[in-house]
């Protein structure tokens, strides 16, 4: 079991001088819901400060609101479900679940997407870890479940002692061998297995309980997935999001809003 530290930031992708539009990243997201359309301003907001292209995809229901506040979203592409597999063949990453309704429509679309698209790399956050089958999983996925939404998707969780502990480490490990994909287990210590491999970050704190901060750390991690692979990803969000955390709260103390989230991301990045 492997602390993450800053040193996984030297590995990631970084654009060369003689970058094209599209050459760093182009990213697909369907998110948001009537209810919940806050998420997706989240999760594309980070996102595109990243990548260079961004297209989202949301209910008709919300389409409505995007409109109204087209001038905040004027850096996002939206795609109506007609040219959904036209953007498929286009993208490097797609981001899924972030203020879906997990109902019926939700399930058939991961199982559509994950059954004709398995060289596609994919985050699936909040909504889509409702409804998954664990079956349809490959290499290619992440998955960013909260202790609730872990719980539901495997049937228990293990014991989190600061650092990891045997039982913790073992359960973890066996987990990551049965299922292929790249899965976080957020906390206050936050774990990230894949393939028996389990690594674990310590940075971040109580102020990131709020509202939208997972919504900000799945945009991170699906742009950073665009130009990287999923583990390098995934450990790069998972740290740079707590890190962000951490410094917004010497400034403001535990008061602090998931979208302050988004400039601190950016950065630590740069």
């Amino acid at each position: 079991m492997k602390l993450v530290s800053g040193q996984i930031l030297t590995k990631l992708y970084r654009p060369p001088a003689n970058s094209h539009k599209g050459d760093n990243g182009r990213l697909l997201i369907i998110a948001g819901s009537k209810k919940y359309h806050g998420s997706l301003v989240l999760c594309a907001t980070m996102a595109s400060k990243i990548a260079d292209l961004v297209y989202i995809h949301t209910t008709p229901a919300n389409v409505k609101l995007l409109q109204k506040i087209r001038g905040r979203l004027s850096e996002f592409i939206y795609i109506s479900k007609r040219e959904l597999k036209a953007t498929l063949k286009e993208v490097d990453a797609v981001l899924i679940g972030p203020g879906l309704i997990p109902n019926i429509q939700t399930k058939k679309l991961i199982s559509w997407l994950l059954k004709n698209y398995p060289q596609k790399k994919i985050v699936l956050d909040a909504g889509a870890l409702r409804v998954l089958d664990l079956k349809q999983l490959n290499t290619n996925c992440v998955l960013t479940p909260h202790l609730g939404e872990f719980k539901s998707l495997f049937g228990r969780v293990p014991i989190l002692p600061r650092g990891g502990g045997g039982s913790c480490r073992e359960f973890l490990s066996k987990l990551s061998l049965q299922h292929p994909a790249v899965i976080i287990l957020k906390g206050h210590i936050t774990y990230i297995c894949q393939n028996g491999q389990i690594f674990y970050n310590t940075n971040g704190n109580a102020g990131m309980t709020k509202g939208g901060t997972g919504d900000v750390l799945a945009g991170l991690l699906a742009a950073l997935l665009t130009k990287n692979n999923p583990l390098t990803a995934t450990a790069a969000a998972v740290y740079v999001n707590g890190k962000a955390g951490d410094k917004l709260k010497k400034k403001f103390g535990f008061y602090y809003s998931a979208s302050e989230l988004i400039d601190e991301n950016r950065k630590i990045l740069k």
